[in-house]
């Protein structure tokens, strides 16, 4: 619903705007997500802005779906558009069925850290702050019609996520009744239709516009650790609304 039908009348909605008021500046951003390509392995290249869609679950389904309709509306209306296809971000307020903030928030309740399948999987990882600066760019200087990919340079399999982040814990929260946080980890059976890697080629972002991700996966694990600790109340508020 919010994918399509959303996409749709968000849609409907901006070309009257639009045609209504031509005198003005007005664009609109779509920002999607690098799912929509499918899954890459790892001696495959990485997606590019002319990758073919191929998604696997409902949700990139739906995500490739509105991505469509934007294209349509500017190739049939002329409504000025611009479609981001973006890698996964992290960083302060994320809500905590994602995979980082969940598993700080499991680390510091000493609860079981749950790892899909293996934890290889391979995930392109992007600090949220790099992304909206990338968006800002996009806004400004992208040209419309067109479609920017946005990725952190930062592959990491799910498992040496979880296992950063509880050595980052080990050494400015060290739990008192466990060796080190990573004892918690616990597979679980993976996923349906879990995709096994995504990767992102940020030349044509870099070339045109001039950006490129600032902040290391390292230092914006550490950032976001820092940030969670510090915001629990929020973080357990989220979780009790959540029920």
């Amino acid at each position: 619903h919010t994918n399509i039908l959303g996409t749709y009348y968000l849609l409907e909605t901006s070309l009257k705007y639009y045609h209504k008021n031509k005198n003005e500046v007005f664009k609109l951003l779509h920002i999607s997500t690098d799912e929509v390509f499918g899954s890459l392995q790892e001696n495959e290249n990485l997606f590019n802005e002319n990758s073919k869609y191929n998604p696997s679950s409902p949700y990139s389904a739906s995500k490739a779906s509105s991505d469509h309709l934007v294209n349509a509306w500017n190739k049939t209306y002329g409504l000025p558009t611009i479609i981001t296809n973006c890698s996964n971000n992290y960083g302060p307020y994320q809500y905590p069925e994602k995979l980082i903030p969940l598993i700080i928030q499991k680390c510091i309740l000493e609860e079981a850290l749950p790892v899909y399948g293996n934890g290889q999987n391979i995930r392109d990882w992007i600090y949220v702050e790099d992304h909206c600066e990338a968006l800002y760019e996009i806004l400004n200087k992208g040209k419309i019609g067109d479609n920017y990919l946005i990725g952190g340079n930062q592959e990491k399999r799910n498992i040496e996520v979880v296992q950063l982040i509880c050595k980052i814990l080990d050494q400015i929260k060290p739990s008192n009744n466990l060796t080190s946080y990573e004892d918690l980890i616990t597979y679980v059976n993976d996923r349906p239709a879990h995709d096994y890697r995504y990767a992102i080629d940020c030349t044509k972002i870099n070339k045109e516009l001039n950006w490129k991700p600032k902040v290391s996966f390292q230092n914006g694990i550490e950032k976001t650790v820092n940030w969670y600790l510090e915001n629990m109340d929020w973080l357990n508020k989220i979780k009790m609304d959540s029920k």
